[in-house]
C-alpha cells in the first residue's frame, strides 16, 4: 500500500503475509520493505546539476575534440605503442607485487592485534593522500643511489633503481598498493573467522587455513582491490616522473607521454587520454556490481 506523509514524501510499504499452510502460525513471510521517494528541493537540485556538469563537461570536451579520423594512426604510432606497452607491463607488475606483499599486510591488519596497529594502518593508507611528487622524492631518498637503502643496493649488488623500468614499477606499487590493502582488509573483516578456526581445529596449520579457506572467501575483495590498484598504477604520473624520469621506451608511461605530447602533438595527447579514459570506464564497469549492491 502507498501513503503520503506530511512532508510530501511517498512511502511505499510492501507486505507479504505468512507463507505456507500454517497461516498465522506458519513460517514467517518476507520482512516489510519501506521505500521512500522524496521530491528534490530546488536549492539542492540546482547545485547538484552544476556539479554533474562540472564533472562531465571536461570528459565531453575530450570526446568532442578527439581526432577520430586519425585516431587509428595515432594509436599505432611507434611512440604511442611504446608508452602503451610499457604502461601495461609496469601496471601489471606493480599489481602483482602489491598482491604478494599487500595481501599478507591486509591480513595482519585485519586478523591480528598488536600495539600501534592504528598507526600502522594510517601509514599504510598515507600514499592515498600524499602528493605523488612527494612520494617520488621519498623513494629517491630511500632507494636512490645515495638513499638510505639504495646506497647499499648499489655498493653490494650493483642495483640502481631510479630512472629504470624497475623504478617505474616500484613507484607505481607505492601509490597503488594501499587500494589493494584497504579492499582486502575490509573483506577480511567482513569474513567470518570461525571458518579459519574450524580448519585449525581439524589439524590445518594457520598458513594452510589461510590458503585453503581464507583466500577463497576473500577472492572477490582481492579481485576488486587488484583492479583498483592496476588502474591507479596505470594512471600514475607524479611519483613516476620524480623517481624514474621520462625516458622513451624505458620509463615513459602513458601519463608521461600525454604530458610530453601535449606540448608538441596535441592530437597524440588526446589519443592517449582516450585510452586512459577507456580503461577507467572499464574499471568502473568491472566494479559496478560490487559498489552498487545494496543490502
Amino acid at each position: 500500500m502507498t501513503d503520503p506523509d506530511r512532508t510530501g514524501t511517498t512511502a511505499v510499504t510492501l507486505e507479504n503475509g505468512p507463507s505456507g499452510a500454517g497461516g498465522a502460525g506458519g513460517p514467517a513471510g518476507p520482512r516489510r520493505r519501506r521505500v521512500r521517494r522524496t521530491a528534490v528541493p530546488f536549492p539542492l537540485l540546482l547545485p547538484a546539476l552544476v556539479g554533474l556538469a562540472f564533472l562531465l563537461l571536461p570528459l565531453l570536451a575530450l570526446l568532442v575534440r578527439a581526432p577520430w579520423s586519425s585516431l587509428p594512426e595515432q594509436l599505432t604510432s611507434a611512440e604511442v605503442w611504446q608508452a602503451l606497452r610499457l604502461s601495461l607491463v609496469c601496471a601489471t607488475a606493480a599489481t602483482a607485487l602489491s598482491l604478494v606483499i599487500g595481501v599478507p599486510l591486509a591480513w595482519l591488519l585485519a586478523r591480528t592485534d598488536f600495539p600501534g596497529r592504528g598507526l600502522v594502518r594510517a601509514l599504510v593508507t598515507l600514499p592515498l593522500v600524499l602528493p605523488p611528487v612527494v612520494g617520488g622524492v621519498a623513494l629517491l631518498l630511500a632507494l636512490g643511489r645515495n638513499g638510505i637503502v639504495g646506497q647499499w643496493l648499489d655498493a653490494w649488488f650493483g642495483i640502481t633503481l631510479p630512472f629504470t623500468t624497475a623504478g617505474v614499477i616500484l613507484a607505481e606499487t607505492f601509490v597503488a598498493m594501499p587500494f589493494l590493502v584497504i579492499s582486502v582488509e575490509g573483506t577480511l573483516r567482513a569474513a567470518d573467522p570461525r571458518y579459519e578456526e574450524a580448519a585449525t581445529t581439524l589439524g590445518a596449520s594457520r598458513f594452510t587455513a589461510f590458503r585453503r579457506v581464507t583466500l577463497p572467501l576473500i577472492a572477490p575483495g582481492i579481485a576488486a582491490g587488484s583492479v583498483l590498484a592496476w588502474a591507479r598504477a596505470l594512471g600514475e604520473f607524479g611519483a613516476t616522473i620524480t623517481f624514474a624520469g621520462n625516458f622513451p621506451g624505458r620509463t615513459q608511461t602513458m601519463p608521461l607521454a600525454v604530458y610530453l605530447a601535449l606540448q608538441t602533438d596535441p592530437a597524440a595527447a588526446i589519443a592517449l587520454s582516450l585510452v586512459l579514459l577507456t580503461v577507467s570506464i572499464a574499471v568502473l564497469a568491472a566494479l559496478r556490481d560490487r559498489w552498487m549492491t545494496t543490502t
